[in-house]
């Protein structure tokens, strides 16, 4: 006991309602008159990758590699002004110098 037999053509034109017209498979399966079991076995024979797809792929993956690069430099400019500081014991943000004081050997400052 063997199904109906379909044409290539009439295949693709199903798999087109449902990939480029948004037909869902039940919906095209049944105007059809033939299984939703076979309609999904066309749809990932003849499924083909979208170019689209493939360079929204190669997108999302390069954003990926940018924002980990980012994220790793980051981090090493942290470490790099929490070495500087260390190292000083004084920050980068500025020095204002408050009042002058004389002494006996010379000038001197303090800092705020």
């Amino acid at each position: 006991m063997s199904g109906k037999r379909f044409t290539e053509e009439f295949k693709k034109e199903a798999i087109k309602q449902v990939t480029e017209r948004g037909y869902s498979v039940a919906e095209v399966a049944e105007r059809l008159g033939m299984t939703t079991h076979s309609l999904y076995a066309w749809l990932s024979k003849y499924k083909q990758p979208q170019p689209r797809q493939a360079a929204q792929t190669d997108e999302q993956a390069e954003i990926a590699r940018l924002k980990a690069e980012l994220r790793r430099v980051t981090e090493e400019r942290d470490i790099l002004k929490k070495a500087a500081v260390g190292s000083t014991g004084q920050s980068n943000t500025g020095i204002k110098f408050t009042s002058w004081r004389f002494k006996s050997q010379g000038f001197s400052w303090s800092l705020i």
